[in-house]
């Protein structure tokens, strides 16, 4: 074969690949957006392991940091009639820095959360479900738990549109056993979100965590975060994962309570 036979199908193969890369790019792009839709849906019929790395600034009488790290799995299963329970496992190891004068800071595990999501068949424009939450007394150390076994109603509400995933997801706890020398607990959390999601799997995010706890004083019983973050979906070798870096400031907080958050999550995704 002489040399310009040689060229020409060099220059051949290359326009070739040029043009399959730009064929696939789109696909790709699309598979990467799409993955990210079911991973900010957190009732989707995908099954994930999130790790959520919190710090919580300016805890305490000494304004000091605060640590948080929740595990987070959960999966779908299949129910008769078309029905999808969804159970979520909250599983926190934290640092609890110190939190009056004369009490030690504390590490430790915290309470476990096992929130169980029923999905009713055929969803429509708007994907919701609803069922129990449960907080168990498994607190290695007074100061990182109630000491109470909790339980009440919750509910999610979302829609897809899109690039747009945003929806609510609220429960309210209420303490029916535990030690009796320990403080009720009346507790709601409310966490609105909203994802816009961007080409080649890049998405922006704001969740923030809204609480109220009933049994504390009017002006001492709200946590408002506003803020908000990015996030991407990206593959490491075979595994997907989600990722984001979000930041919050709490304009309304008990005193003393945190005045700025930071969340890092990496959730291993384990698509159908």
């Amino acid at each position: 074969m002489s040399d310009k036979s040689r060229g020409r199908k060099a220059r051949a193969s290359l326009v070739l690949a040029v043009l399959l890369s730009a064929g696939a790019g789109p696909s790709l792009a699309q598979d990467a957006q799409d993955l990210a839709k079911q991973a900010q849906n957190p009732v989707g019929k995908l099954m994930a392991v999130p790790f959520e790395f919190n710090r919580f600034a300016g805890v305490g009488p000494r304004e000091d940091p605060q640590y948080v790290l929740n595990i987070q799995p959960y999966f779908p299963v299949s129910l008769p009639n078309a029905w999808t329970l969804i159970p979520r496992f909250i599983v926190p190891t934290l640092h609890q820095p110190v939190p009056a004068p004369g009490v030690d800071d504390a590490d430790g595990l915290g309470e476990i959360n096992v929130q169980l999501f029923f999905l009713p068949p055929k969803p429509g424009a708007i994907i919701w479900g609803f069922g129990p939450a449960l907080a168990f007394p498994t607190a290695t150390k007074d100061i990182l738990g109630s000491g109470k076994l909790s339980i009440g109603p919750m509910a999610v509400a979302l829609t897809i549109q899109g690039p747009w995933v945003a929806g609510v997801f609220a429960y309210n706890l209420f303490s029916v056993a535990g030690d009796s020398d320990r403080r009720a607990v009346s507790q709601l959390v409310a966490q609105p979100f909203a994802n816009y999601n961007l080409p080649r799997g890049w998405y922006l995010v704001t969740a923030p965590i809204i609480t109220s706890d009933w049994k504390a004083d009017s002006d001492e019983r709200w946590t408002v975060p506003l803020g908000g973050g990015v996030g991407k979906i990206l593959s490491i070798g075979k595994q997907q994962l989600s990722t984001s870096l979000q930041a919050y400031y709490n304009v309304e907080h008990p005193s003393p309570g945190a005045e700025w958050s930071m969340t890092f999550t990496t959730s291993l995704l384990f698509p159908k």
